[in-house]
């Protein structure tokens, strides 16, 4: 995969030479390049921002150098020409589209991605419209709130999807049952020593008997999951749950009705 970004803090990026999207770079699992905006500006005070017509506070990102940085980029793109393919474009924006461990899948197979780290009030809006004529363009938020510019966005998808490219995680066997991979948190993990502090590993973790191991880590997602994120149990498909799951489930407030999960007290139940 080819990744490109551009912002007018290429240094702040420096983090993605460390890790595991560090050596994939290494391994050549991941061409990342990092282009500094200001290197496609022609005055003097290498300018990248303007006043906003209409008024109001802050600046805008002027459309010229952005023009000629994702222009470069999508020349150089890896993605054939004439196969009716984009490269993607991913512009960081609390107005955006929200990513998930869904999107960061879809993103994993992609041959090129390319995000461009807006600042100050945005960017001009015509380079979004015109690069829709290169790129295809997502507007990609990571949370319902304002960050000071894309850079810290970037870092959080580039390593999401960076992570589910072949290669680049030594046990490809460890993506299966984290946070979100089937719509539920991740259960509770421990290691040695079994004691510490006076707190014991979960008795049954201890025990060798795998199916016992397998219940209890899946009663501890639903457990997990219905505490911090009862948003995520409600879009749940009911047809995939078995008795053991239900009975979790009602211990944990949610009940099933009409086929849908619900919380028990949108269900009058007590």
């Amino acid at each position: 995969m080819r990744i490109d970004v551009v912002s007018i803090f290429p240094e702040y990026l420096a983090a993605l030479d460390l890790s595991l999207i560090g050596k994939a770079r290494r391994e050549n699992l991941l061409d990342l390049n990092v282009h500094d905006l200001r290197d496609y500006t022609h005055d003097r005070h290498r300018t990248v921002d303007d006043t906003p017509y209409g008024g109001g506070a802050g600046m805008v990102m002027k459309p010229e150098p952005w023009a000629a940085a994702l222009g470069r980029i999508a020349t150089e793109s890896p993605v054939a020409k004439g196969s009716g393919d984009k490269p993607i474009l991913i512009v960081p924006s609390p107005a955006g589209a929200v990513f998930n461990q869904e999107m960061a899948y879809e993103l994993a197979e992609a041959e090129h991605l390319a995000f461009a780290c807006g600042r100050y009030e945005g960017i001009d809006e015509r380079v979004i419209e015109s690069a829709a004529e290169a790129f295809d363009v997502r507007p990609v938020s990571i949370g319902d709130y304002v960050l000071n510019g894309g850079e810290v966005a970037v870092l959080a998808m580039v390593e999401a999807i960076g992570r589910l490219i072949p290669g680049v995680i030594g046990n490809p066997e460890s993506l299966v049952e984290e946070s979100h991979s089937d719509g539920l948190l991740e259960y509770p993990v421990y290691t040695k020593p079994a004691t510490w502090e006076g707190r014991e590993v979960p008795e049954v973790l201890l025990s060798g008997n795998h199916g016992k191991i397998a219940r209890f880590r899946r009663n501890k997602q639903l457990e997990r999951t219905a505490a911090r994120r009862p948003d995520l149990i409600v879009q749940l498909d009911v047809a995939t749950l078995n008795r053991h799951d239900r009975d979790t489930l009602w211990h944990s407030g949610f009940a099933i009705v009409d086929g849908k999960i619900v919380a028990k007290g949108e269900a009058g139940q007590v």
